[in-house]
């Protein structure tokens, strides 16, 4: 069943960017245009709040990325990197974004999750539960097929590549082309985090 949407829902978009940024530099060796994307996923609708959950390297070559999404009007939620013994490098939000979903939904009608990641199910039962609308936005190659039957409503944003992609300079492919991780919205273990912005 379609959902409706009207200019007079109040939307917030929560942005798993990692998630994002690694599934169109492995499907299509392209980085996504996160401005462009939060105006086709609000779709019209009263814009809330759009939170992209970002880390922060310490050679700071992020900032730049940091700026374009604030100028684009993307808040942003900031954690270090978390380097261990050995080497393995850690950078999650998912707990984050599930916290800031669930804080700030009683001032929304539709909660907007852009990603692929099979974990945020427990939060879009909660969130219909408490009876706001959930929309999942992701690359469908790389979305846990649960996560679609969670949500209210999917939108694949392949069919949108050619708008909310970003292709280099050049036409050269991002490294990594080439590489679709399996469907179930998680990263192969050892990816590394974001931070060749």
């Amino acid at each position: 069943m379609p959902v409706i949407k009207h200019k007079e829902q109040r939307v917030g978009v929560f942005i798993d960017t990692q998630n994002m940024y690694h599934s169109a530099r492995d499907l299509f060796g392209s980085r996504v245009n996160f401005g462009s994307l939060v105006e086709h996923v609000v779709a019209g609708r009263r814009l809330v709040r759009a939170v992209a959950y970002v880390i922060r390297t310490p050679g700071g070559e992020e900032k730049a990325f940091f700026d374009a999404l604030t100028h684009a009007g993307i808040e942003t939620r900031e954690k270090d990197i978390q380097v261990f013994f050995g080497g393995a490098k850690k950078a999650d939000w998912d707990v984050g974004l599930a916290v800031d979903a669930i804080r700030i939904a009683p001032l929304l009608d539709v909660v907007i999750i852009v990603s692929g990641d099979g974990d945020f199910i427990p939060l879009v039962e909660y969130l219909r539960y408490h009876g706001r609308q959930i929309e999942v936005a992701a690359f469908r190659n790389t979305t846990s097929s649960k996560l679609v039957e969670a949500a209210d409503s999917f939108l694949d944003l392949a069919e949108l590549k050619d708008d909310v992609l970003i292709t280099p300079r050049g036409g050269s492919p991002v490294r990594g082309r080439g590489r679709v991780p399996q469907r179930g919205g998680r990263k192969p273990a050892g990816r590394e985090p974001i931070s060749d912005f």
